[in-house]
């Protein structure tokens, strides 16, 4: 986490050069050390200056917001709790490699008894970096390369190229990000890709290429993001034996799209929580700004934590959304809902519930699926910590439906027909978390509700992904 360094002031009672306490551990001294703590806090010092040191291509004025509150501390302790909290806001920053704090007496004709002076001692990242890295997605695995060029023009700025390839979807893209100065969640970004996909589920080979355009802010407790996406897409048949339904599909499409997405997310983790909750709401608009597809989708997820009984995690989840056709067009295959597999209603086949052709799934224009899950720690630990604590057990009960609607007959029809034909299952399994990047899961599951044309998968089932029901 780094190190904040002291020099000592004669008026204090301290000894050496270095004061070697973390900002974290001062609110937890022990008895003996309440004296120092409390003369500490009472002892009034000026910051007088704030210095950054280290500085190639960063330009300083784009760094005034992360450190401007260490001028308003008013003991030594504040200052290097203030200090230790700008140095955690300029490497989150993403333009600097390491960032050191050095607090020491003010020094000069200016200097007052109790003035302080700050430096921080700052590593700018290499103009050029390279990675070589592995993505977990939703049952899908994939190599990164990358190449970055962070902070281009001294404010943040980074131009980024990335080359994807995995197993169901092949990848590349150049993305421009420019994050406004002093307020970093606020950020815009401009990508350029050609993604190409197979889904096997419905015999479809998507590839897409496109442009687009993201604005995030965040307003009160909510991340909002909007966005505009122009995509050519061609879509084609993955197998000789592909439904006629998916070759009427087939063929060029122009889709212009306007969307957002607000979130309020107060989980401590977004793989496996502990606590918190989640809450997010999509709508997308197409045709507005012109192409061939014209619709307007509406998505949500709500997810709820609470720690329950010996250290298990009791979670709730809920997913929902409305494909509504305007003008009278149909939708495309592509930009319908799926629902099934290891990370929606478990024991069933990946995205294989709901309407299908010849054994294609075609996707539905509304759904619904609902989760409850306890999670446990393995049991028999002998002691806390190490690799045991990245496994949990996992019992849960999946339900969910997936159907297209007529729109003409209303809300009460709409609800009837999403409750016919629910499908569900339940059953018990391990999983592990890895990192906070992905989970695996390895279930026994015991699909019911099973309709005709269904996929089940009876028995053991594996799911890797970033996002479970």
């Amino acid at each position: 986490m780094g190190t904040v360094h002291a020099r000592s002031m004669d008026s204090f009672p301290m000894s050496g050069r270095d004061l070697g306490v973390h900002p974290d551990d001062v609110d937890v001294m022990e008895a003996g050390q309440e004296t120092k703590q409390e003369i500490l806090e009472n002892k009034d010092v000026v910051v007088q200056h704030v210095n950054i040191s280290g500085l190639g291509r960063t330009k300083e004025d784009y760094l005034g917001f992360e450190i401007s509150d260490v001028f308003t501390a008013r003991n030594l302790v504040e200052v290097m709790r203030k200090s230790h909290e700008a140095r955690q806001k300029l490497l989150h920053l993403g333009i600097f490699k390491d960032v050191e704090v050095v607090i020491d007496i003010s020094e000069g004709a200016d200097a007052l008894p109790n003035g302080l002076d700050v430096t921080f001692d700052v590593t700018e990242l290499k103009r050029l970096t390279g990675s070589y890295n592995t993505m977990v997605g939703n049952n899908e695995g994939s190599m990164v390369l990358g190449i970055k060029l962070p902070n281009m023009c001294g404010r943040g700025e980074r131009l980024t190229f990335q080359f994807s390839y995995g197993t169901k979807e092949t990848s590349y893209g150049f993305s421009f990000f420019k994050p406004q100065p002093g307020y970093y969640q606020r950020n815009f970004t401009l990508n350029l890709y050609k993604v190409t996909g197979q889904f096997p589920w419905s015999s479809l080979r998507e590839t897409d290429r496109g442009v687009s355009t993201e604005l995030n802010f965040p307003l009160w407790r909510t991340d909002h993001t909007l966005k505009w996406e122009g995509v050519w897409r061609e879509l084609g048949c993955l197998a000789r034996s592909a439904s006629f339904a998916v070759r009427e599909e087939s063929g060029h499409t122009l889709k212009s799209a306007l969307s957002h997405t607000m979130a309020v997310d107060t989980r401590n983790s977004s793989i496996l929580p502990r606590r918190g909750a989640l809450l997010r709401i999509s709508q997308e608009l197409a045709g507005y700004t012109g192409g061939d597809a014209s619709f307007l989708k509406e998505d949500f997820e709500v997810q709820l934590n609470k720690p329950f009984l010996w250290g298990s995690v009791l979670s709730a989840s809920l997913w929902g959304g409305m494909l509504f056709p305007i003008g009278g067009q149909t939708t495309s295959i592509a930009d319908r809902f799926y629902l099934g597999g290891p990370t929606s209603v478990r024991g069933f086949g990946m995205y294989s519930i709901g309407p299908q052709s010849e054994g294609d799934f075609l996707g539905g224009g509304a759904y619904w699926a609902g989760g409850l899950h306890l999670y446990t720690p393995l049991p028999f630990r002998s002691t806390r910590g190490g690799l045991a604590d990245l496994f949990r057990t996992h019992f849960f009960l999946n339900a969910g439906n997936l159907c297209n609607l007529n729109y003409g007959e209303g809300p009460r029809a709409h609800l009837q027909k999403l409750a016919e034909c629910i499908r569900w299952s339940y059953g018990a399994g391990i999983i592990l978390r890895l990192g906070n990047i992905a989970r695996l899961e390895l279930n026994y599951c015991i699909p019911m509700g099973v309709q005709s044309g269904d996929r089940i998968c009876d028995g053991v089932q594996f799911g890797a992904g970033i996002r479970f029901l």
